[in-house]
């Protein structure tokens, strides 16, 4: 019998494609590879302290990963017990008087053996995520804790600075004149909604350690989160799970993800609220949906798209009003006191500041286009926000023409929309592209199983083995 055709949109088969070969270890060979070679190259070339400090643990977690892929591919290439010859059973029968049984149980095997090596990649992942990502964090925080510069990308002081001023005043945002007051101004600015400060709370209640670092709790919620989601999508498939062990890669090993994470970290909360947000979206629990993408909208503005997004898909299924008690609400609940206590302070540091009209100039200047033209063309500022609306009402075109009408869909429109966003914004960081690509690769397992077809086996109910050995169409 032919194999039935592969369901889904074309880059979904492509990307399946690339990643089945040699059962996904060989997607894991390269990837590990590539991440240890720019842990090197960050170890010896980075101008940041951090940067050079993750660099020269996680180039070791890189090179310990990438030689259990090796291991596991030997281990794949070794021939199985002849009893369960998957080919010969499909030609009718077995070598030596080989028992029928025996060829039906073959395919049970052999989708056993698929599980064990999903299975062990993705302990594989999870071993390279504590010796790139934990190991790296805990000693930077370590060192920090006992006195040593530069072991913390500004943001991590930023936000945990931010958790005093909450308890000493009830907002976390200091006014223009108390910023200009500050030797270093720039350290003065939250550009953050206010739910982010809770990651600061523990050192500003418990004092400096290493473990009230405000990394240390970013990552713990975020490999809860995306443990959480992952659980949400599994169906007992092998194929499911093996795509599922790819999108665990992207938002944790990627490196892209864990030098964020090792030395600043605060998008990583964010971007895995997001993914459970998708994950419990695509088990129809909206209201929860509502909840994780709510949390996420309270720390960070560039959740904001990705409510939108989901929010069309809520409305697509009927679950707008559920979906939007969370998502409208907790950013609205984080917001109240800071409004209440100084408006003017809030405006200043979350609108003011990052369109470029603060005291000083953002630090987001990674040379993508809408930098460059922002910093290379006259009134480049303008042409560049031109740019990024027209984006902007391309994708809500988008959703409006063709709403997404599944998880998968909105996972993609989403990623589509913020990668446009992060390549037009006049101020941005290479690091904010992220989301992006973690989204992109969550919406195939976000994508509903394609329906399985049981005309043909009811059909061949019955046939000898023999029968269908003689069958004319068979292949």
């Amino acid at each position: 019998m032919s194999p039935a055709p592969e369901t889904g949109s074309r880059p979904g088969r492509i990307w399946r494609s690339v990643d089945r070969a040699a059962d996904g270890l060989a997607a894991d060979l390269g990837l590990y590879a590539l991440s240890a070679l720019f842990a090197w190259s960050t170890a010896t070339g980075s101008t940041l302290t951090s940067h050079r400090a993750w660099g020269a643990l996680a180039v070791w977690g890189y090179a310990a990963a990438t030689l259990a892929v090796l291991v596991q591919l030997l281990l794949r290439r070794r021939p199985g017990p002849p009893s369960h010859d998957h080919s010969t059973c499909q030609a009718g029968g077995g070598r030596g008087g080989q028992d029928t049984h025996e060829c039906q149980a073959s395919p049970a095997i052999l989708a056993g053996a698929d599980r064990r090596g999903v299975v062990s990649r993705g302990w594989v992942t999870a071993g390279a995520w504590v010796s790139v990502v934990l190991v790296p964090l805990v000693a930077q925080a370590a060192a920090r804790a006992g006195g040593m510069n530069g072991r913390a990308q500004e943001e991590v002081l930023v936000v945990e600075e931010s958790a005093r001023r909450l308890l000493d005043t009830g907002t976390p945002y200091l006014g223009r004149d108390g910023i200009a007051a500050l030797p270093e101004p720039l350290l003065g600015y939250t550009p953050y909604q206010p739910g982010m400060a809770v990651f600061g709370l523990p050192r500003a209640v418990f004092g400096d350690s290493w473990w009230t670092d405000a990394r240390i709790w970013f990552a713990l919620v975020t490999v809860l989160v995306v443990a959480l989601a992952a659980r949400l999508l599994r169906d007992g498939s092998a194929a499911r799970d093996t795509l599922l062990v790819r999108a665990v890669q992207a938002a944790t090993v990627l490196p892209l993800c864990a030098l964020t994470l090792a030395t600043g970290g605060d998008d990583l909360p964010v971007l895995a609220l997001c993914l459970l947000a998708f994950a419990l979206a695509a088990r129809d629990r909206f209201g929860w949906a509502g909840v994780a993408i709510g949390a996420a909208a309270a720390m960070k503005l560039l959740a904001w798209p990705v409510v939108l997004v989901l929010g069309a898909y809520a409305l697509v299924r009927r679950s707008g009003l559920r979906y939007a008690v969370g998502a409208a609400g907790l950013p609205l609940l984080a917001l109240i006191p800071a409004l209440l206590v100084e408006p003017a302070a809030f405006v200043e540091n979350v609108i003011r500041f990052p369109t470029g009209h603060g005291l000083v100039t953002s630090p987001a200047a990674s040379p993508l286009l809408g930098y460059l033209i922002a910093q290379h063309v006259p009134g480049g500022r303008l042409v560049a926000l031109s740019l990024l609306a027209l984006g902007a009402l391309a994708v809500g075109l988008w959703l409006l023409r063709r709403p997404p009408r599944d998880a998968g869909a909105a996972a993609l429109i989403t990623a589509t929309g913020l990668l446009t966003a992060i390549i037009l914004m006049p101020a941005t960081r290479f690091g904010y592209l992220l989301y992006p690509a973690a989204l992109a690769l969550w919406s195939l397992p976000l994508r509903p199983p394609p329906p399985v077809d049981h005309e043909p086996m009811a059909r061949l109910d019955g046939v000898s083995p023999e029968q269908l050995h003689d069958h004319p169409g068979r292949s």
